[in-house]
C-alpha cells in the first residue's frame, strides 16, 4: 500500500471540498484512491445514484478504513451485533428495518421530545454561560444530541454518557489507526455499550413501553420468542440508531456554531433576526454537511456521467459535494443564510433519507435560540485554530474553544 495513502485520506476529509469541485469539473466520474472509490460529486449525479438503489447496492455504506487486529477482534467477539443494519441493507430488507425507526421518529415524538430538548439545552448553557469561555464540543454539542436521543430511545440518564461514549469508541477502532493497546481499549468500552443495549432488549421484551426500544424490539421478535440471534440482530439495530442519532448532530451543533461565528455579520444577523434561524440551519447543512456522503457498490454495468462502471464498482456518493454544486446552488461556496433555501442533500435522498433529519434540525434550532439570546457576544477564542475530524461520517471540529 502506498505509505502516504494514511496521511493524504486524512488530508482530504478534513477538507473534501477541493477534490468535489475539481471532480465536478472533470468529464466524468473521478477515482480517488484516498477513498478506494469513484467519486460522485455532482447534484444530478448524486440524486441519479440515489433514485437507483437496484443499481447501487448500500452492502458497503459503513466499510472501516482500518481493520481491528486480532485482539481487539477477540474482545468484540465477546460482544453483540455484528448483523445488517437498515444503513447496509437494501430491498424489503431495508425497509423492514427503516418502519419502526421510522414511526419512533415520527413527526409527532419528535414534538413529544422538543420540551425536554429544549430544557436540557437551556439548562446545558446555563451550565457554562457565566464562565466567559466554554470548549463547545465537550461542553454542549457532544451531550445534547446523546440525551435527545437517548430519551428517544428509552434510555435511563444515567446510561446515556457510556453508549455515547461506545459510539465514539466504535468510529475510533474503525476509522482511525490506533496502537494495539488502544484498539484493545476501544474494543472494550464498545463491548461494554453493546451489553448496555442487549439489557435493554431485555427489559423492553418483557416489558414493553412507549418508546423506540421497544418499537425496535415489537419489529424484530414476537412476545415469549427472544432467542439469541433476535439480541445481536437488535443491538446492531440500536448501536446504529444512537451512533447516527448523535454523532451526526453533534457535528451539525459544532460546524453550524463555527461557520456563523466566522461570518461575524452573520451571527449578528441571526441574533438581531432570530425569526432567520430555520433558515441558517437549512443554510448551515447544506454549506458544510455533517455527512459527507456514504459508499455504494454496483449491482450490473452501469453508467454515471459518461463512466461505465462494472459490476462490483464502490463510488463515494458525496451529499457535501452536491451541496457545493453551482447547478443547484448559486454561489455555492459562500456561507448566506439570508439565500432562499434550496433542496440540498446534507439528509440524503430517497429510500436511505435519514429519518432523524427533523430531530436534527428541531436540536440545532433550539441551540441556535438557546445561544442567540443567552450569548450573543460569542466569539471564537483568539489564536486558537479550529482542527476538522478527518472523517466523513460526522464532519465536524474537534474542539470549538468560544469566549464571550
Amino acid at each position: 500500500m502506498d505509505r502516504e495513502l494514511p496521511w493524504r485520506r486524512d488530508e482530504l476529509q478534513r477538507d473534501p471540498y477541493p477534490h468535489y469541485e475539481r471532480a465536478r469539473h472533470a468529464d466524468g466520474l473521478t477515482y480517488l484512491d484516498e477513498l478506494d472509490a469513484w467519486l460522485v460529486a455532482r447534484d444530478a449525479d448524486v440524486r441519479e445514484v440515489l433514485r437507483r438503489p437496484e443499481d447501487f447496492s448500500s452492502v458497503n455504506a459503513l466499510i472501516p478504513d482500518v481493520l481491528p487486529s486480532p485482539a481487539a477482534l477477540a474482545v468484540l467477539g465477546g460482544g453483540f451485533g455484528g448483523r445488517p443494519v437498515v444503513v447496509t441493507s437494501d430491498g424489503d430488507r431495508h425497509q423492514e428495518l427503516r418502519a419502526p425507526i421510522v414511526r419512533g421518529l415520527s413527526p409527532a415524538r419528535v414534538a413529544a421530545v422538543l420540551p425536554y430538548a429544549a430544557g436540557r439545552a437551556a439548562d446545558l448553557v446555563e451550565g457554562f454561560a457565566k464562565d466567559g469561555e466554554v470548549e463547545l464540543m465537550s461542553a454542549y454539542a457532544g451531550k445534547l444530541p446523546g440525551d435527545v436521543i437517548g430519551r428517544v430511545v428509552g434510555l435511563d440518564p444515567e446510561d446515556v454518557p457510556g453508549v455515547v461514549h461506545g459510539g465514539h469508541r466504535a468510529e475510533e477502532l474503525l476509522f482511525r489507526p490506533l496502537e494495539e493497546a488502544e484498539q484493545v481499549a476501544a474494543a472494550e468500552d464498545v463491548v461494554a455499550m453493546q451489553h448496555t443495549l442487549d439489557r435493554y432488549v431485555r427489559e423492553r421484551h418483557a416489558e414493553p413501553r412507549e418508546d423506540l426500544c421497544t418499537e425496535l424490539v415489537g419489529s424484530v421478535a414476537e412476545p415469549g420468542d427472544l432467542t439469541l440471534e433476535h439480541r445481536h440482530e437488535l443491538v446492531a439495530h440500536l448501536q446504529n440508531l444512537l451512533i447516527a442519532g448523535h454523532l451526526t448532530t453533534t457535528a451539525l451543533i459544532g460546524t453550524t456554531v463555527l461557520h456563523l461565528l466566522r461570518h461575524r455579520a452573520q451571527w449578528e444577523l441571526l441574533c438581531a433576526e432570530p425569526e432567520r434561524i430555520p433558515a441558517a440551519v437549512e443554510e448551515a447543512a447544506r454549506y458544510d454537511s455533517a455527512l459527507q456522503g456514504f459508499r455504494r457498490v454496483t449491482t450490473g454495468p452501469v453508467t454515471v456521467a459518461g463512466t461505465e462502471l462494472p459490476p462490483g464498482a464502490t463510488v463515494f456518493v458525496a451529499f457535501g459535494g452536491a451541496n457545493r454544486d453551482a447547478a443547484r446552488h448559486p454561489r455555492p461556496d459562500e456561507f448566506d443564510i439570508t439565500r432562499a433555501p434550496g433542496r440540498h442533500l446534507a439528509f440524503g435522498f430517497g429510500v436511505h433519507g435519514c429519518p432523524g433529519s427533523q430531530l436534527a434540525r428541531e436540536q440545532l434550532r433550539l441551540t441556535l435560540e438557546e445561544l442567540t439570546r443567552r450569548l450573543p457576544g460569542l466569539r471564537l477564542a483568539d489564536g486558537l485554530p479550529v482542527e476538522m475530524r478527518p472523517t466523513m461520517i460526522h464532519r465536524s471540529p474537534y474542539r470549538l474553544r468560544l469566549t464571550w
